[in-house]
């Protein structure tokens, strides 16, 4: 079980388990997303918590691009290399 391929298998398990974790954060965030709010003076505090939202929801942008491509490149990498410890083993 202390093979290096499992040990690639189980960091990208732990980074497409982040990356889901943040998809659903966003969702749960842009669930909660007005697309159109009508407020008057009063309701200044709506208007507030919607550019919260927003701003939440674009900061989350960057990590998601990174911890998907990770996730992708890391996956490549582990198929790249069973094969080639399949095909050495032949």
């Amino acid at each position: 079980m202390g093979t290096p391929l499992v040990y690639l298998l189980l960091f990208w398990g732990l980074i497409t388990t982040a990356l889901i974790a943040l998809l659903i954060y966003r969702g749960f965030l842009e669930s909660r997303e007005d697309d159109q709010i009508f407020i008057g003076k009063a309701q200044d505090h709506m208007a507030a918590e919607q550019k919260d939202i927003i701003a939440k929801v674009t900061r989350l942008g960057g990590p998601i691009k990174a911890l998907s491509i990770a996730s992708g490149g890391l996956l490549v990498v582990w198929t790249s290399a069973w094969i080639w410890v399949g095909l050495a083993s032949s």
